[in-house]
């Protein structure tokens, strides 16, 4: 589990590094990195990015390495305030979700550089249900990067 763990430890800090966050990202926000993604609703009020390990896909490679497809979730989540413009609160947190993938996508990790990227994955773009129910925008990246071993 180590392996899964350095890199969403490694996601999490790249993005924490992120030259200029306002200018990076449209909101100022820390991602953290943890094993079960649960808030309390007070909670989220605040924005929240965390990182949360997901998946290691092992498979042969050579007869002396293997390669290791590992999966992370990144979830951003932000309790709205109950006004009529919910349409442009989605859509500006939507827009931090694209700016957040546009970052990783191809960056290595300074802190896992023996691991690159594959792919990023969103889904959901929002779930309609949590915005419904709680107010809740969240929103899910998949990220997958490969290391050999």
């Amino acid at each position: 589990m180590s392996l899964v763990t350095d890199i969403a430890d490694a996601v999490a800090a790249e993005i924490n590094a992120a030259p200029g966050s306002p200018a990076t990202f449209n909101q100022t926000f820390t991602a953290v990195r943890k094993v079960v993604p649960a808030y309390e609703l007070s909670e989220l009020t605040e924005l929240k990015v965390t990182v949360v390990p997901k998946a290691v896909e092992i498979s042969g490679s050579t007869r002396s390495a293997s390669q290791y497809d590992i999966t992370v979730d990144i979830g951003i989540q932000k309790k709205l305030p109950a006004t009529p413009e919910m349409d442009a609160e989605v859509e500006t947190l939507g827009m931090l979700v694209d700016q957040i993938a546009e970052y990783l996508r191809r960056r290595p990790l300074s802190t896992a550089p023996f691991a690159s990227w594959v792919s990023i994955t969103n889904d959901p773009v929002y779930a309609p249900e949590h915005l419904l129910e709680k107010r809740v925008f969240t929103s899910v990246l998949t990220l997958t990067y490969r290391a050999m071993k």
